[in-house]
């Protein structure tokens, strides 16, 4: 604690000291203070924003980026009488599998065989799935990773694949909050880290700040441009000026009060919203007025179509505010509940459906930003909280899907640095395990932070450790 602290808390007497244990017990008193930012890097960044598109529930890697023909040879078959033998008798599975909440869901594995095809695109001839009809057309501008894995299978996974915990280890910063902590603002009028879309609610949350402050938290919008953001706007119209002497007159109020606590996190994120807000009632409702738009951008992104209009929306307004400078925005899609790629019955029908509303959109984004010359700076990265098993879903009646599968599962970058047209890692024959160049996804998120300028190492909070596989290590074979 400090002197000024002390003082106007002992000056109180025993009150005072009583009502700020109160105030620090509840929350409303940080003695958790951070250095300030600088917004300079660790060393030259290649990339200066990110687009995080994250998909709810677990896409099968194995009907989108990962083909695994020989699932059609050994359909029907048991683990037991396939090439896997015993896939469990293995020192990775035993070293990373954490039974949590529903046991030993999903190890009951009779083979399933594929249920689309697959097809070789683009100069370098990666094979993806054919519902990717329009990012097939930009696989030479990815890198796939077809050897991620974590540790959660269940659908927390969700938290664990954005702060890299599992959730009985408690509740830890997202990425974006990282890269928000770390790099600050490039426009002081827009929101350093936003979402869009419904967002995870699994265990911790997968936009939240954490110990690194309520200000570093993602800041959720909503794809209107009269009203962007709840209680965004005032109750009736005000002239900017008298709006303006109310902002000033609650900054200042606020302030006094910091004099007497520096160290009060949520206090200091206040103040910060409230020098934003001004701002952002102008700036944020132009970030989503598309009318500016041609009408050749939006159907490149699909809102000329109802199945791909919601999410195209999204991807266009992602565009739009990382060209004004928004470090981080990230799209939440099909989190609904357990989440919608969540394909334990009718995998086919699901993953079909599901790719129809995000091909189209997530193409665009890519194509839009590469003809804008914006790809170069911006990093898309495409996720999700794991893959699907090789085997049938054994405890559903319908039985026509996939189960949840942390052990191999894949994801994609582009943009930012990264090399275009490769297919880093694999899984072994059959999709179970990741095999060769195995990552964890604190990997996919040093990738992110080395691309940025940032050192995802040196990025601590004093009283706050962080193990060896928090920091992560950027996945070299697929940076330029």
């Amino acid at each position: 604690m400090d002197r000024r602290t002390f003082l106007a808390d002992t000056g109180m007497g025993f009150t005072g000291l009583a009502l700020s244990a109160m105030l620090a017990r509840d929350g409303y008193s940080s003695e958790n203070k951070l250095q300030p930012q600088t917004g300079r890097t660790h060393f030259t960044p290649k990339a200066k924003n990110v687009i995080w598109l994250f998909m709810g529930g677990g896409v099968s890697h194995m009907e989108s980026f990962d083909p695994k023909p020989a699932l059609n040879k050994y359909a029907g078959r048991l683990a037991s009488e396939t090439p896997l033998g015993d896939v469990f008798d293995t020192p990775f599975f035993k070293e990373n599998y954490r039974k949590f909440a529903l046991g030993e869901r999903g190890l009951n594995l009779r083979m399933y065989p594929m249920q689309v095809g697959f097809r070789k695109r683009g100069r370098s001839g990666i094979e993806i799935c054919d519902w990717w009809k329009h990012l097939g057309d930009c696989v030479d501008d990815m890198a796939i990773i077809r050897s991620m894995w974590t540790t959660d299978l269940n659908h927390s996974a969700q938290a664990q694949f954005h702060t890299g915990r599992h959730v009985i280890d408690g509740c830890h910063p997202s990425i974006g909050s990282w890269i928000s902590y770390g790099l600050g603002t490039r426009n002081d009028n827009l929101p350093q880290y936003i979402t869009m879309g419904y967002r995870v609610h699994y265990g911790c949350g997968a936009h939240q700040a954490e110990y690194l402050g309520p200000e570093h938290d993602g800041v959720a919008i909503n794809l209107d441009s009269k009203n962007p953001l709840p209680y965004g706007r005032p109750e009736r119209e005000l002239p900017q000026k008298d709006q303006r002497l109310q902002f000033d007159l609650l900054n200042k109020l606020n302030r006094l009060t910091a004099l007497e606590y520096p160290r009060d996190a949520k206090l200091s994120a206040r103040i910060k919203s409230y020098e934003l807000a001004f701002g952002m009632q102008r700036a944020l409702p132009d970030a989503l007025d598309f009318r500016c738009e041609t009408q050749d951008a939006q159907q490149l992104y699909g809102l000329d179509r109802a199945e791909t209009r919601e999410f195209g929306s999204q991807c266009l307004a992602a565009r739009r505010l990382v060209e004004r400078g928004v470090r981080f925005v990230q799209l939440f899609n099909g989190c609904e509940g357990a989440g919608e790629w969540d394909a334990h019955d009718f995998l086919q029908r699901n993953h079909a459906r599901k790719i129809r509303e995000t091909d189209k959109p997530i193409a665009g984004l890519l194509k839009d930003l590469k003809r804008r010359g914006m790809l170069d700076e911006t990093l898309v990265v495409w996720g999700t909280e794991f893959g699907r098993t090789p085997g049938l879903e054994t405890e559903r009646q319908v039985r026509e899907g996939r189960e949840h599968h942390p052990f191999g599962f894949s994801v994609w970058m582009a943009g930012g640095g990264i090399k275009g047209g490769i297919a880093h890692g694999a899984t072994d024959e059959l999709g179970f395990h990741a095999i060769e160049n195995r990552h964890y996804v604190t990997d996919l998120h040093a990738t992110v932070l080395h691309q940025l300028g940032l050192d995802p190492h040196r990025l601590t909070i004093p009283g706050r450790k962080r193990l060896e596989i928090d920091a992560g290590d950027p996945i070299r074979e697929i940076i330029a």
